[in-house]
């Protein structure tokens, strides 16, 4: 459950803001389709976590040295300054035009390109070599990125223009630096 809880927290907490997120905001503002855009962040999210955490999960199980664990906890500390860069978005990029490859697809494709080395999937990484369950890790990044990305497709613009940003940035940045912390003090002994 610790597992879950804890991907859940921090990957909704950094994917606000996140480039992933502005792509949600985008592909639902330009398609005016929530449930295939939602259904796109849904599919390609969860195989992009999967994968993740498997390649963290793998890794972990290799690497079992005392290094290895401090190099997590030091991209858990890492993670913290990069979530405090916000990111940003072209959005006059161009997307494939529905009509040929559909909302979902396009959805899809977008999403789990725009993924490929964003700050939430490192942090996918991280937790499945923290964790041992790599399914949990993976239910909790994912029920992390729908939470941040539902309200986003459904309200866009006026959710941009409300909620503070930075305080959540600031609020995922503290998640990840004492989760950090916590490793750190785990591995030297000075907490049980």
């Amino acid at each position: 459950m610790e597992a879950f809880l804890t991907s859940a927290a921090l990957v909704a907490l950094a994917e606000m803001g996140d480039k992933t997120q502005l792509l949600a905001m985008l592909l639902a503002t330009r398609f005016r389709r929530p449930a295939p855009v939602i259904l796109g962040i849904f599919c390609a999210t969860i195989v992009n976590h999967f994968l993740a955490a498997l390649v963290g999960h793998s890794i972990a199980g290799v690497l079992t040295q005392p290094w290895f664990r401090y190099a997590v906890a030091a991209s858990f500390i890492a993670m913290a300054g990069w979530t405090l860069i916000p990111d940003s978005l072209d959005e006059d990029a161009p997307l494939a035009a529905p009509s040929k490859a559909g909302v979902f697809m396009t959805t899809l494709i977008a999403f789990f390109l725009v993924e490929m080395g964003d700050k939430t999937q490192v942090a996918t990484v991280a937790l499945g070599a923290q964790f041992d369950n790599l399914f949990a890790v993976t239910a909790g990044t994912t029920l992390g990125m729908m939470a941040a990305n539902i309200p986003a497709v459904l309200f866009g613009e006026a959710l941009a223009n409300r909620v503070p940003m930075r305080a959540l940035q600031v609020g995922a940045a503290l998640l990840f630096l004492l989760l950090g912390l916590w490793m750190v003090a785990g591995l030297r002994g000075w907490i049980g």
